[in-house]
């Protein structure tokens, strides 16, 4: 399909720099079959069926965003990916002027070696030492904001909990899963009162789920691979709920490219670990999850085109004009909208 198919005029204005706060005060869009509603988030409780059940993305964001030096020439480094125990993919600012072997010093006694550039232009860092990786992050690095919000505004501390969700546990993301940033242990509280389970899998998100769509054509599209993991017991109580009836809802993307990449033809979820390059577009027929809770995306995005391909281009374009009309918060910071289509899964 022509990529300009997905585009729409947004507002800078609507663009969040900043979460709701509290977390479960930010507004809802509900498109559930032909229906769109206005909602809070806080309304959740009373949108889902007893029996449903919402599956979080337990990760948790480590600081990969990194500033150095070569030499004299200063060099930024985003992390993307583990390719393994010390060594990660990094989209670096001013990688020409780095050759493989070269050493990157990123201060606080944290450095790198250059390795070989790969296929989508990222670099292959070593980074040195003993001390885990992790450790020299901590360290040396800051939370990676998407450049929608670190271009208008500088990284501080606030970030370094509001860009984390109430299940982040397992480290490795370099971007959140953020439709889940709108959850509470209130909320939460909420949901298991009104009879609606929840289940938790871990996909590490990459920083290349903020790269614009650069081909013409989404046939032309190669997606980056990210790793995660669904545990038998996980893939278990997901075929329950659907066995039962129960409605699977993922929240946020990353939950539903995860859930879809374990699924079989067959609509049987099975356990997962490794990496997934799952493009969905428009035409896609959806194997396991029944809904998505997620933020708004960026025009002309892949995530754009999942949403569109859930639940209609048209009438995504049309819910998407009137959250702008309506002054929804867009992006990572901004507001949900709970897309409930009339069949799926």
């Amino acid at each position: 399909m022509r990529v300009d198919l997905f585009d729409f005029d947004l507002p800078a204005e609507r663009i969040a720099l900043r979460p709701a706060s509290p977390r479960d005060s930010a507004r809802l869009l509900l498109l559930d079959g032909d229906r769109t509603e206005d909602h809070g988030i806080s309304d959740l409780p009373g949108l889902l069926r007893r029996g449903d059940c919402l599956v979080f993305n337990d990760t948790r964001v480590i600081p990969a965003q990194l500033e150095g030096a070569r030499g004299g020439a200063r060099v930024g480094a985003t992390l993307h990916k583990r390719e393994g125990p010390r060594t990660w993919a990094a989209f670096v600012r001013n990688a020409r002027r780095v050759r493989v072997g070269d050493r990157i010093q990123f201060g606080q006694g944290v450095s790198a070696i250059a390795g070989p550039k790969g296929e989508d232009g990222s670099l292959l860092l070593e980074f040195e030492g003993d001390e885990p990786v992790e450790l020299l992050l901590e360290r040396a690095g800051r939370m990676p904001l998407p450049p929608y919000i670190a271009g208008k505004r500088p990284t501080d501390a606030r970030d370094a909990s509001d860009y984390q969700t109430m299940f982040a546990s397992a480290p490795g993301a370099v971007a959140a899963p953020t439709a889940a940033l709108h959850f509470t242990p209130q909320l939460l509280a909420s949901l298991d009162a009104a009879g609606i389970d929840h289940a938790m899998l871990t996909l590490h998100v990459g920083a290349a789920t903020f790269l614009p769509v650069k081909a013409d054509d989404t046939d032309a599209h190669r997606m980056h691979a990210e790793w995660g993991r669904i545990d038998a017991a996980t893939a278990d109580m997901l075929n329950a709920v659907r066995a039962r009836g129960g409605r699977l809802i993922a929240v946020g993307t990353t939950s539903l490219r995860l859930i879809e990449s374990a699924a079989g033809e067959d609509g049987i979820i099975r356990p997962f670990e490794g990496d997934t390059s799952i493009f969905i577009t428009p035409g896609y027929r959806f194997r396991a999850i029944n809904g998505l809770l997620t933020n708004f995306h960026l025009p002309r995005s892949t995530l754009f085109m999942l949403v569109s391909a859930l639940m209609g281009r048209e009438r995504m374009q049309a819910a998407y004009a009137h959250a702008i009309a309506e002054g929804y918060r867009f992006y990572s910071y901004g507001d949900a909208s709970l897309l409930l289509p009339l069949h799926a899964g």
